[in-house]
């Protein structure tokens, strides 16, 4: 019973903020300007600066060098969920103009704007260094297996050099652990008024996030919201296959108990946000990517407090 009241007391911490968002831009508060301005404050601000200021408070050396190791777990998920996309492709005829979004869309999932804020919530800041690493993973393989496979699907060339693809997956989230985890092995201390400032700035990431998720569910228009094949595949391999694959590969290993727990929420989670812009970009069908991101995004309101009573389990 202890364990149910943690989960849902944790996903309503979630919940009420994400409602605050679609309250507020349900009332015109934002505009789309706005809800730009948010998601770039989040991961180009706000996101490096709790990077730097938590992963120096919380942590030590050794810990994170026994940490990243363990990013080869996410890899392999990913990979293992892009093959059996494959052959779900094949064998169920998922239509060839949705069959790279389709793929890319099965593998990846929102490790920041839904991914952040539901572990913090749920597991405290001692979470944060595996929150990242599935990050790491999860952003490589997005920005560059996943926009090639997305690629595929479109009717015309858009322009996406390495250049792009190398800034994407070397973004400021990932400069920020980098920099966290460079401070904490060479024991650098920064003057206290500046880890104060990251404090501050951080500090934002959470409610930011969550608020974008609220005004996120706010733009979607429910009439396109439906429910065919390639749809309860594709929820089908983001909620129950994902976390399953993830559960096999983690539980036999001597990995902390919070690390694997980590890993399992962070492989259900919805799809990432990015799938929409990069499909606008290369011509490919954006108004069922949108439509994906938006139905995992709802439905994993309810996936999420039954996942962390299940890992609660563990």
């Amino acid at each position: 019973m202890e364990v149910f009241e943690q989960a849902v007391s944790g996903v309503l911490i979630i919940l009420i903020i994400i409602a605050l968002g679609f309250i507020l831009a349900r009332n015109d508060w934002f505009d789309s300007k706005m809800t730009s301005m948010i998601a770039r404050l989040v991961t180009q601000i706000a996101l490096p600066a709790y990077m730097v200021s938590t992963i120096v408070r919380k942590f030590k050396a050794d810990q994170l060098l026994k940490t990243l190791p363990d990013l080869v777990f996410p890899v392999i998920s990913m990979f293992l969920l892009y093959i059996i996309s494959i052959i779900i492709v094949k064998v169920c005829r998922i239509p060839k103009m949705h069959a790279g979004l389709f793929e890319s869309m099965f593998s990846n999932s929102n490790t920041v704007f839904v991914g952040l804020p539901v572990n913090m919530a749920l597991f405290g800041p001692h979470s944060l260094p595996f929150v990242l690493v599935y990050y790491m993973a999860n952003t490589t393989f997005f920005w560059t297996l996943g926009v090639y496979l997305i690629r595929k699907d479109g009717s015309q060339q858009g322009s996406f050099s390495l250049k792009t693809v190398f800034k994407k997956v070397f973004s400021p989230p990932l400069l920020g652990f980098m920099v966290g985890v460079l401070l904490v092995l060479w024991h650098v201390k920064l003057p206290q008024f500046i880890m104060q400032d990251f404090d501050y700035v951080g500090n934002l990431t959470i409610p930011l996030s969550m608020i974008f998720i609220g005004i996120s569910i706010n733009s979607v228009d429910l009439s396109n919201v439906h429910f065919d094949r390639s749809n309860f595949l594709i929820l089908f391999g983001r909620f129950l296959l994902a976390p399953t694959l993830m559960s096999l590969l983690v539980i036999p290993t001597p990995m902390p108990l919070l690390m694997k727990q980590v890993f399992i929420m962070q492989s259900a989670m919805p799809i990432m946000t990015n799938a929409p812009v990069v499909s606008r970009l290369y011509h490919a069908d954006s108004e069922y990517a949108s439509i994906m991101v938006a139905e995992t995004t709802l439905l994993s309101l309810i996936v999420i407090p039954v996942l962390m009573v299940l890992v609660q389990q563990f």
